[in-house]
């Protein structure tokens, strides 16, 4: 089994400095960068739960909050969804710089995976820096929140979203529609959040890990990634 190297950052954006926590596999494959948009998401079950699996599958991961605790905690990004994705997406790009220059990461490709307004931060970035980005997921995201920016986006694109919220799912389907860039809709029928529960959180886990390891992965790793047996549990 791999090691795993874990390391908590900090990293300076758009005049605040944003928590993280760094974790490579030796040999990683590439770098999994989670749009958080919150001041402790980097704390949450689900996405430790994400992490963990895919660290297991050489995926490092950077799981960082665009939001400081304190702006949380003044509610200083809540009043306006599409001004608050425009300062997300902003604070994104410079966090994909920063990995993008961290020696023990700066040789991999980097994907994005968001949820809700934290996917429409990562549209919008994954257009700023389509030079850096090599695959977006977005489970259960808002794609509305970034409708200028989707035709631009060029990453391979893969969204998941939970059949039973018909709102959220149309909002996808349409997304789908107006990119032009590799891209898949996958909807999981009797499901309301992808992220609630267990069965739906590996299964979203599998389907982004696939993902990931066919976009982010170098030629001659892809088949060895694909290989891999055995998820957690």
């Amino acid at each position: 089994m791999s090691l795993t190297f874990e390391r908590a950052v900090r990293v300076a954006a758009d005049g605040v400095r944003l928590e993280g926590d760094l974790s490579v596999p030796e040999d990683a494959y590439g770098v999994v960068l989670f749009a958080l948009a919150s001041g402790n998401g980097r704390f949450n079950a689900r996405y430790r739960f994400l992490v963990r699996f895919f660290n297991k599958f050489r995926l490092a991961t950077l799981l960082i909050d665009l939001v400081t605790a304190e702006e949380e905690k003044q509610e200083l990004l809540s009043a306006n969804l599409l001004a608050d994705q425009a300062v997300l997406a902003e604070r994104l790009s410079s966090v994909t710089d920063w990995l993008a220059a961290h020696a023990d990461v700066r040789h991999l490709t980097i994907g994005y995976f968001g949820a809700s307004i934290g996917a429409a931060a990562a549209f919008s970035a994954a257009v700023l820096r389509a030079d850096r980005v090599g695959a977006v997921v977005s489970c259960d995201g808002r794609p509305d929140l970034a409708s200028e920016d989707l035709r631009q986006i060029r990453a391979p694109t893969l969204l998941i979203v939970g059949g039973r919220d018909l709102e959220l799912a149309g909002l996808n389907e349409a997304a789908l529609a107006q990119m032009e860039c590799e891209r898949d809709l996958v909807i999981m029928t009797g499901v309301a959040h992808v992220l609630e529960d267990t069965a739906s959180l590996q299964q979203a886990g599998r389907l982004a890990r696939e993902w990931f390891l066919r976009h982010l992965s170098r030629p001659e790793d892809k088949a060895h990634a694909l290989e891999a047996k055995h998820d957690l549990a």
